[in-house]
């Protein structure tokens, strides 16, 4: 059985790459840039908009897990053409090759896409997903650490400073990008219970965690007590303005990550568990940030 994969040279693609290893599951990948040999892993080059290159990826292949996606950009507009017109591409390519199963990564900002572009472009990517006649399964991914991100290593970096900013008070759930990965992995048969289902996976913490405790749990991480000051919208927005005048393009703070931030309710919800005999997490929060942290120093970013 090989596996088709976008996205696999991110931050969650390179955890799936990883898991199929563990799990011995041969994989044909997406990239636009050229890749070292690896094990187990076909590489095809091309893009989302490089119908040639999908129609490589997806030929013969027995099921599909889309990953790729854009989740932060200064031009809200690049959301509608990454996370929309690509999908739909992709799931075009699928439907003519005749590879039926399709699992979509998506985001929990989905469930509230009046919020942010960000989360209307996936939302309208499920939309095309649900009508596509495949066998297709939605995974909302709550927020997501682990080695190699470069999101949440802002709030490491802060951390170690002594503050951890945050924005009104909230709660929010979370996932290590291995639990991730192998979750993704393990609904790829489909069958009973998952064939056009939309999943909320996170590391078992029901409730998931308030931002304070999560600020916390990072300060602990890094062996530092912090302080967590709660920073109302209007500031945050103003924080934005000065981020993207700051690091420019590359400003990880923008207006439009400001509207879901904000949001007092990112815990995924009981009712869209993955169910327990398919996939469980391995991973708990205090003890997965704090080896993100380690990872984060072994690499020298810390």
């Amino acid at each position: 059985m090989t596996i088709a994969v976008t996205g696999a040279t991110g931050f969650v693609g390179q955890a799936l790459l990883d898991a199929s290893v563990r799990a011995r599951v041969p994989l044909r990948a997406l990239t636009r840039r050229p890749q070292d040999k690896r094990d187990g892993v076909e590489w095809v080059a091309g893009g989302l908009s490089d119908r040639d290159a999908l129609n490589e990826l997806v030929a013969g292949v027995s099921a599909l897990i889309h990953v790729a996606g854009l989740t932060n950009t200064p031009d809200p507009r690049q959301f509608e053409q990454a996370n929309v017109a690509g999908t739909l591409a992709l799931l075009d390519a699928a439907r003519e090759a005749g590879a039926g199963r399709f699992v979509f990564v998506s985001s929990l900002s989905a469930r509230e896409p009046a919020l942010s572009a960000y989360g209307a472009s996936k939302a309208r990517a499920e939309e095309h997903v649900t009508a596509s006649g495949l066998d297709w399964t939605v995974v909302r991914p709550p927020a997501v650490y682990g080695p190699r991100d470069r999101d949440m290593f802002e709030l490491f970096r802060s951390a170690r400073l002594g503050v951890v900013p945050l924005p009104p008070r909230g709660r929010t759930s979370l996932i290590h990008v291995d639990d991730l990965a192998e979750c993704l992995l393990a609904l790829v048969p489909g069958g009973e219970g998952v064939r056009s289902a939309c999943f909320e996976p996170d590391d078992g913490r029901g409730g998931g965690y308030g931002h304070d405790e999560m600020a916390r749990m990072i300060g602990a991480a890094v062996g530092r007590r912090v302080w967590t000051p709660h920073l109302p919208k209007p500031l945050l927005k103003i924080a934005a303005r000065g981020d993207r005048l700051l690091r420019g393009d590359a400003a990880k703070l923008t207006a439009d990550r400001v509207g879901y931030m904000t949001h007092p309710d990112w815990v995924s919800r009981l009712t869209h568990a993955v169910p327990p005999e398919l996939w469980r997490p391995r991973i708990a929060g205090a003890e997965g940030l704090a080896s993100t942290a380690q990872w984060y120093r072994d690499a020298g970013w810390l």
